[in-house]
């Protein structure tokens, strides 16, 4: 699995005098494979502040946006439910996070835990 970024794989449609932005094939494949690989066990909607540390190991060295790519997964973990929400009230922080060289091997290690004395706002 090659993980891509949603920002920077977008195609832009005009229809009725609307511009649409939609994720690029190759990130709604991305997509695809990546839910598949996480079990319905983490499907577990967690509602309270955690850290998502996320290892990104990427088939080539070409220059990539870590932001970008804990965005796309953000918005994945919440889209199969492993987080109830993407806001700042639930994902505290992605400490320890960062994009490594793996050309045999790309993939996305997750590790999430929950982050105690944090205040939320809500």
């Amino acid at each position: 699995m090659v993980p891509r970024t949603k920002k920077n794989s977008q195609q832009i449609f005009v229809r009725n005098g609307k511009i649409f932005n939609i994720p690029s094939k190759l990130y709604r494949q991305f997509e695809d494979e990546a839910i598949k690989t996480i079990p319905k066990k983490f499907r577990l909607e967690i509602d309270y502040p955690v850290n998502i540390k996320a290892i990104f190991y990427t088939e080539s060295r070409r220059r990539i946006d870590l932001t970008n790519l804990l965005e796309a997964l953000d918005d994945m973990l919440v889209k199969t439910k492993v987080i109830k929400d993407d806001c700042r009230d639930i994902v505290a922080s992605h400490d320890g996070s960062r994009v490594y060289w793996d050309k045999e091997r790309p993939r996305i290690e997750i590790e999430i835990t929950k982050v105690e004395n944090y205040e939320r706002w809500k």
